[in-house]
């Protein structure tokens, strides 16, 4: 188990963090500790990330050396976060005006468009946590032979439901917005509904798989 540095952020919240790079055991902890910190005493809200967790807690109530102690014992105990999660499909059509990148990824890794789209989707992924943009998963699992940089110089516009890869992860854009990930494809699955509960589709912890439903040249 890796030990997290817990640390002060500001007068009113704790973060834990941990080392990279990014594991799936770690983000479980991560999960876990988030799960049970939302039930503590005046503690206003908690906030996932990436290799850490931030505890936002109310400063003339709580004690934030029982906050720490709380964190350790919650990191060093997953329970059950690692069972949480669903599985999710999400058709994708690959490459042409879909995907304008998919070729980049292929000349990078030395593999075919085919094959870049079919190992892209024959994996599993899991989402590590929410950022960037509301709906904006950012997943673990992706075959190191796709790892890619991200474009030196990001777009101005990525339509939203954009499948792309940025570095050693894979996510979609929820919205329309800048980006710098490369654009392997698209789905026509709305990633962010403020009237739908919860207004995101995708939620840390949910296993995805990625199905092709168009391949273009």
């Amino acid at each position: 188990m890796t030990e997290p540095r817990i640390f002060p952020f500001g007068d009113t919240a704790l973060v834990c963090e941990a080392p990279p790079p990014a594991t799936l055991d770690c983000q479980r902890r991560v999960w876990s500790a988030a799960q049970a910190a939302r039930d503590w005493p005046h503690v206003l809200e908690v906030v996932p990330g990436m290799n850490n967790l931030t505890v936002i807690y109310d400063p003339l109530e709580a004690d934030p050396d029982d906050l720490t102690a709380r964190l350790k014992a919650a990191w060093a105990q997953p329970g059950i976060a690692q069972d949480l999660g669903r599985e999710v499909e999400i058709p994708v059509q690959y490459g042409g005006e879909f995907g304008p990148d998919l070729k980049t990824v292929a000349d990078h890794t030395g593999l075919t468009v085919k094959e870049v789209a079919e190992r892209h989707a024959g994996g599993e992924y899991i989402v590590f946590f929410l950022g960037f943009q509301p709906g904006f998963a950012y997943m673990g699992g992706l075959e190191a032979a796709l790892h890619t940089p991200r474009r030196a110089e990001p777009r101005l516009e990525v339509p939203a439901g954009s499948v792309g890869i940025g570095g050693a992860q894979t996510g979609i854009y929820p919205a329309t917005s800048p980006g710098g990930w490369q654009l392997i494809g698209r789905t026509a699955l709305k990633l962010f509904d403020p009237s739908r509960t919860p207004p995101t589709l995708l939620q840390p912890g949910d296993r995805v798989r990625f199905t092709i439903a168009g391949l273009h040249a």
